[in-house]
């Protein structure tokens, strides 16, 4: 479509740097960062558009959003928030990945029974069709409050993003909502939009760890030696399965650590889910992988565990000869109680 907004709909939302701890003083603005997926909202006139991150086209997956965004009366703007899909009073990282469907049959079903929403944080185009992104942080919030409250405060599927310039009140995000959050970003508030870049945002994840069993093994591409480990936890009834990998073994490590796990090679490895299963993690290397008698114990760090698997590949930290293989199980990530809506209220 032809935009005349003063932004195109490839403009690059602002990047965030990973951070060890959070920054403090009162050039900063803390946000909760929800468990979603980025993404900017055009409107102009009649015709709406969703963009990725990566500037991908969203709109077939997330319908309701769109027709949200059509029925406000400004007719003219641009957002910058995180779409999420609530489940009970949080929210599910693996119903949104379930939108990305090549099926719209299936895409329509799931917006109607599991409903996204769209929660905002930013105003890059005002509904003049102003662009804001030259000024700063805090005179954006104030126009993004604005435009919530003369358009878009009846709307269900808009939220407005909360946010506080004190630090110990991020803290208590943090604490109290557990896994709910996905972390707590810090934003310059004396700064303009910084399109692409990461000098104005910096993102605090709150890291895990768990022991778990090393089922399994991949070698690496090229050579015969270990380029990762298959990592495994037990249920209630005793069944091993397989949860996540690891791949940050030292070089120097790798020719004895390979040696090591090709004598304890013994099927089946993971009596439960297994490697190479179907799932929307499979690769072409899925299935190729070398089981091990259930004996070692390694502690990893994580930061998101859902759908039966950490979200991304683990770190590992150590080995733990003194635990018992059978005590490694689900219930060390199980999620904790998280009222992530209710924070949304207060925005």
């Amino acid at each position: 479509m032809t935009v005349a907004l003063p932004i195109p709909l490839t403009y690059p939302p602002m990047e965030a740097k990973l951070v060890g701890s959070l920054p403090d003083g009162p050039q900063w603005q803390y946000e909760p960062k929800f468990d979603g997926f980025r993404c900017l909202a055009f409107r102009d006139e009649g015709e709406v558009d969703l963009r990725s991150k990566t500037g991908q086209p969203f709109n077939r997956y997330f319908p309701e959003v769109v027709s949200a965004l059509a029925a406000l009366s400004a007719r003219r703007f641009v957002l910058d928030g995180e779409l999420v899909v609530p489940e009970g009073d949080a929210f599910a990282f693996d119903q949104l990945l379930m939108r990305i469907h090549p099926a719209k049959s299936r895409v329509d079903k799931l917006s109607r029974e599991h409903p996204a929403l769209f929660v905002v944080f930013d105003l890059l185009v005002d509904e003049k069709g102003t662009s804001l992104v030259e000024k700063p942080l805090s005179d954006r919030r104030s126009a993004l409050e604005r435009f919530f409250a003369s358009y878009a405060r009846e709307n269900a599927a808009l939220r407005l993003a909360p946010h506080t310039t004190a630090r110990s009140e991020a803290d208590t995000w943090l604490s109290s909502l557990g896994t709910g959050l996905d972390g707590i970003m810090a934003k310059r508030r004396d700064l303009g939009y910084q399109s692409g870049e990461r000098t104005g945002m910096q993102k605090f994840k709150r890291m895990r760890t768990a022991d778990c069993v090393v089922g399994g093994f991949r070698y690496a591409s090229k050579g015969r030696l270990v380029g990762s480990l298959l990592l495994g936890l037990y249920d209630d009834e005793g069944m091993l399965h397989h949860v996540g990998f690891s791949s940050n073994i030292k070089a120097e490590d790798k020719a004895r650590l390979t040696s090591t796990l090709e004598k304890m090679i013994e099927e089946p490895g993971f009596t439960g889910n297994r490697p190479g299963g179907p799932s929307r993690w499979s690769s072409e290397r899925s299935g190729d992988w070398k089981p091990l008698a259930p004996r070692l114990v390694a502690e990893v760090q994580y930061d998101h565990f859902s759908g039966g698997r950490f979200r991304h590949g683990t770190r590992f930290l150590r080995w733990r000869p003194e635990k018992r293989p059978q005590s490694c199980t689900m219930r060390q990530v199980e999620q904790e109680t998280a009222a992530t809506l209710d924070l949304l209220e207060s925005g």
